[in-house]
């Protein structure tokens, strides 16, 4: 037996063995070397039939593996890595992380039940509910982020779950999750929570008590944006209808990045450390230049949610959004266009530093920004904070140098 099987006997029997920390258990877990002629990493199992030895087999499916989608060793590995991480009962594997929400919701839901959802969820996903979840006869409700306790007065008869993201996008606002963990046990609610903001690593969403946990891990568990990917990870009580629903909508992730992920996973707890310093610095730089307003960033003293951050989080990573004082959104664009450090497009997670303008008129960021004000969302990625500093003061040079008179 490999030495990495009796880490995981070893993690199995938890009282018995001394507990493991966070990077530890992030080098560790899902692996064994000796199953694979000594070799660390899992092989890429690039599968669809699995041949069985006789009839009797496999009819009676006794293999371990019986078809390429329904997993190989490759999938098996992440899965039991993130199970360890996460504390679920277990895991499964999407194409993408809209996916893995969509999947969590469809798994809680049917036609004719209710569902709370929170107001600062991310914009797919509100998609997602008003089109998708409505066409099969779900009644959806938003409810402001910063409900808690009092939620309870939403639930009608038909409500079925809640659905909560902490901090939410774009506005950043943190949830108090043990409050809303509470209502719902007394509602008989399941909680479902995309928690891909703090991964596992900053956040222990199955000891606050969500039933259903959803990972983006296109972003910090990849962590190099080179390929897609969900996780949505379970209690014992949600494991059942999720993995059924999983399997019955043959849902699965592509080999390679699966193997990605994996090799991400490892690195993930030094990688998150540099995007939270580098974030931190940039953040409480941001705050302190004339043409910004406001940073919205968990972690800052002031930001929306800041006290529960500081009670439920251990970390901060590298996402936050930036208001700046009204200017016409052509000195927006000269600022953004500009950049050197940060690209402009979609996603985050990734080593590099990414910005992406907002609209501060929509979503929750009406109520977090004066008229005529500017949002913009940074990523802050592995670059030299002082780098991203130099590139951002430069930016909003050329924002200041804009004709403003000429655009009003």
């Amino acid at each position: 037996m490999s030495s990495d099987s009796l880490l995981d006997e070893a993690l199995q029997a938890g009282g018995d063995v001394p507990a493991l920390g966070t990077g530890t258990r992030l080098v560790h877990a899902g692996r064994d070397p000796m199953r694979y002629h000594g070799f660390v990493n899992t092989p890429v199992f690039r599968a669809s039939t699995v041949l069985s030895p006789t009839v009797r087999d496999l009819l009676g499916r006794t293999q371990p593996y019986i078809y390429g989608r329904r997993g190989t060793p490759t999938s098996e590995a992440l899965e039991r890595a993130l199970c360890e991480l996460e504390g679920g009962a277990g895991v499964v594997l999407c194409p993408s992380g809209l996916s893995a929400c969509t999947l969590a919701l469809m798994a809680c839901l049917e036609p004719g039940d209710h569902v709370l959802v929170t107001d600062a969820v991310y914009g797919p996903v509100r998609h997602a509910c008003d089109g998708l979840l409505r066409r099969l006869g779900v009644e959806v409700s938003y409810f402001p982020p910063g409900t808690g306790a009092e939620l309870g007065g939403w639930v009608k008869e038909n409500t079925r779950a809640i659905y909560l993201e902490s901090p939410g996008s774009h506005s950043m606002e943190v949830q108090d999750v043990p409050a809303l963990v509470a209502m719902a046990r007394q509602h008989g609610l399941r909680v479902i929570a995309d928690c891909s903001w703090a991964t596992p690593l900053f956040f222990k969403a199955h000891a606050a008590g969500v039933d259903l946990v959803i990972q983006a891990g296109t972003k910090y568990l990849l962590g190099h944006s080179d390929g897609m990917l969900g996780t949505v990870s379970a209690s014992p009580r949600a494991w059942p209808a999720l993995k059924a629903l999983h399997g019955d909508l043959g849902l699965c992730a592509g080999p390679d990045e699966i193997f990605l992920a994996l090799r991400g996973l490892r690195s993930m707890q030094v990688r998150l450390r540099q995007h939270e310093q580098g974030a931190l610095a940039v953040a409480r730089w941001l705050q302190q230049q004339e043409e910004v307003a406001r940073v919205l960033h968990p972690a800052l003293e002031g930001s929306p949610g800041h006290a529960l951050w500081k009670r439920d989080f251990t970390g901060s990573s590298g996402l936050f959004t930036v208001v700046l004082k009204p200017v016409p959104f052509a000195a927006v664009e000269a600022f953004l266009d500009g950049l050197k450090c940060f690209g402009l497009g979609y996603s985050w997670g990734g080593y590099e530093s990414l910005a992406l303008p907002l609209d501060a008129s929509e979503g929750r960021l009406r109520a977090l920004c004066e008229p005529g004000c500017q949002c913009v969302r940074l990523h802050v990625g592995l670059e030299e904070p002082q780098d991203l500093i130099a590139d951002l003061r430069a930016g909003l040079d050329r924002m200041q140098a804009v004709d403003m008179d000429s655009l009003l």
